[in-house]
């Protein structure tokens, strides 16, 4: 039987067979860590990477301090967590992969890149990889 990354592995390979970027429509290529989300855009006529972002970038706004702060707090008081807290964090992943998607729309239209092509990488298109697509659809890209 097949790990849970090898079959993830299978299916990106599977999508990268269909879709490639070029400089003026990159690829937009997504990945999830359990802890981070990472989002590039790709050339993959020159095998080059035209911008980088992730989650470590967008951490340093203030708003997203505070909620980290809360749920940190939960966890060194010793306490068990409820189920508010558990959705606190959660939230706080989708709301930071919203976050990216928006930050790497920003960097991209300053580049003059307006179209890409989304590369889910592998992942199904739920959680904080949709939430990184529509954060970079709300800042103005186009897939």
């Amino acid at each position: 039987m097949l790990e849970k990354q090898e079959k993830r592995h299978r299916r990106h390979r599977k999508i990268r067979a269909k879709i490639s970027g070029t400089l003026k429509i990159p690829r937009f290529c997504v990945f999830r860590s359990a802890k981070h989300i990472y989002g590039q855009l790709i050339d993959d006529e020159q095998g080059k990477t035209i911008l980088n972002v992730n989650d470590l970038n967008v951490k340093k706004s203030p708003a997203v301090a505070k909620v980290s702060a809360k749920v940190v707090a939960g966890k060194s008081e010793g306490k068990e967590k409820s189920k508010d807290e558990k959705t606190i964090k959660m939230t706080n992943k989708v709301e930071l992969a919203f976050r990216v998607g928006k930050l790497i729309a920003e960097k991209a239209i300053e580049n003059k890149i307006v179209k890409v092509v989304f590369d889910r990488g592998g992942y199904k298109y739920h959680g904080r990889v949709k939430a990184l697509a529509e954060g970079a659809r709300e800042g103005g890209l186009k897939f």
